[in-house]
């Protein structure tokens, strides 16, 4: 578990606990995307932050009428998960230079209630077998987030992209290189500080 360094006088930020929600973007059993997500709970979970993976395999694929009746429960689950989290971190495979259907499909479901992502602070982070990461996906998974139906504040100038995932993690799920690890600790340095600062915000905005 490490420790994350916060800014200097940001004390009073520090004692305010934080939820985030982690969304595998997949609904594959074997998805190295869940295994960052895991080594990111485990390396960054604390006091002050609590770090829990949510799942989409169970997600139906998405459906307007669906939403005339009663909610499925795995719907209803997702919708928590997000309302109740400060921030979000999704980390998304690539499929042909894209994102996966099932991602797709959850973020569909999360856009008809406007408020879940609205303003929310995400994070993007991703891997895959092929050089790039997920270069493209990511970028795409950027302009989905933008759209009206999210207008998710994503974090920029920090893009983690991890190719050859097959490479990169020990049996104990550790990342095997200290500079990629120290990099995904500087990204993720920078999203809690962006969270700080909107949760410092609404409790202004409160006072």
């Amino acid at each position: 578990m490490k420790k994350i360094q916060y800014l200097e006088n940001d004390c009073h930020w520090e004692e305010i606990f934080m939820k985030i929600a982690e969304i595998v973007g997949t609904n594959s059993a074997g998805s190295y995307n869940r295994k960052l997500l895991k080594y990111m709970q485990k390396q960054y979970s604390s006091d002050e932050c609590e770090l829990s993976v949510c799942e989409i395999d169970s997600l139906p694929l998405f459906n307007v009428s669906l939403l005339s009746g009663d909610l499925p429960q795995a719907v209803k689950a997702l919708y928590h998960e997000v309302e109740t989290a400060d921030a979000v971190i999704i980390s998304t495979p690539e499929y042909d230079h894209a994102i996966t259907a099932a991602l797709k499909s959850a973020l569909e479901w999360l856009s008809c209630r406007k408020e879940l992502f609205f303003q929310k602070p995400v994070m993007i982070v991703g891997t895959s077998l092929g050089n790039q990461g997920t270069s493209r996906a990511q970028d795409s998974l950027r302009q989905i987030l933008n759209s009206p139906g999210l207008c998710a504040d994503v974090l920029s100038g920090h893009e983690f992209l991890l190719g050859h995932c097959q490479e990169q993690f020990n049996e104990a799920g550790v990342l095997k290189d200290q500079d990629t690890a120290g990099f995904l600790d500087e990204c993720f340095t920078a999203f809690i500080q962006k969270v700080r600062m909107h949760q410092n915000r609404n409790e202004e905005n409160v006072a």
